[in-house]
């Protein structure tokens, strides 16, 4: 099943605000805890399951990670490394990756250059970018629900979820007010607004079709909204048609993209938005 845990799971808690005091960004503050335990210079790898660690060796390796580990007996399992990403995996017979709940969240410096190492990966894999079935990858995107911060989702063959998020810094750190998720928007007017909605709706919790109803509501009723919002709105909702297999919608989208792309009385700043808007397209269709 594609969603999260329910609190947000592709929130970087690294960095996050403690219960007791606000942590630095070295880690130390009030509430925590200084005393030697033996867990300095500890790391935590995720362990996910899988019905074939053949195909995950060949998926994640394609990808540009290294085996560090495999064996078949008494139980499968493998380990994969690239830098400071460690996943290892354990086979379990009757896997279904499309009711997954595994996830885990990678925190990096910046999620565009991983990004782009997956894409040509996946492109050489299988001569295209897969955004719907599994395994499938979305675009890295501020979150509104992650304190702004840029995230993308990779869903590995065995449905598993591998959250990418960059790091927290003193402006952007993921917060709950009154035990809900801080939402923190980029401004802008309805239209935006409802592509930041889309994006939480369908990139982190996955669920493509509510996502749909929200963002092709907006976007009827945006005609009056700026030009680069439309086009980046229109972006969107064909890459969300595309996930849902509608071809000929995704289509009619991206037409639209091209038409505001035409547009002559666009400043600079809204010049590059449509011209991002176009590129995604171009990469998606």
């Amino acid at each position: 099943m594609d969603e999260d845990d329910g609190g947000g799971a592709d929130r970087a808690r690294i960095g996050a605000p403690d219960p007791e005091g606000e942590i630095d960004d070295d880690g130390s503050g009030p509430g925590v805890d200084e005393r030697p335990d033996g867990l300095e210079g500890a790391w935590m790898v995720p362990a996910l399951p899988c019905g074939d660690i053949d195909e995950m060796q060949a998926f994640w390796t394609a990808l540009g990670l290294r085996t560090t580990y495999r064996q078949l007996r008494p139980n499968p399992y493998l380990a994969l490394n690239r830098k400071g990403l460690d996943l290892h995996y354990f086979g379990m017979p009757g896997v279904d990756p499309e009711q997954s709940y595994s996830t885990c969240i990678v925190v990096v410096p910046d999620t565009a250059p991983v990004h782009a190492l997956f894409t040509d990966g996946l492109r050489g894999l299988y001569g295209r970018v897969p955004v719907a079935g599994v395994p499938r990858i979305t675009r890295p995107r501020k979150r509104a629900n992650n304190a702004g911060l840029s995230g993308f989702s990779l869903v590995d063959p065995a449905g598993n979820w591998i959250r990418f998020t960059r790091r927290p810094d003193a402006e952007h750190r993921p917060r709950a007010v009154e035990g809900r998720t801080e939402w923190v928007s980029d401004g802008g007017g309805p239209l935006a607004r409802a592509v930041e909605n889309a994006v939480v709706i369908a990139d982190s919790h996955g669920d493509v079709g509510q996502a749909l109803r929200v963002l092709s509501g907006a976007v009827g009723r945006g005609a009056e909204e700026p030009l680069a919002d439309r086009a980046a709105a229109w972006a969107y909702l064909a890459e969300l048609r595309v996930c849902a297999g509608d071809a000929a919608g995704a289509r009619e989208a991206a037409d639209e993209v091209r038409h505001l792309a035409g547009a002559a009385d666009l400043g600079d700043r809204d010049r590059r938005t449509v011209d991002d808007a176009v590129r995604a397209l171009d990469e998606l269709l």
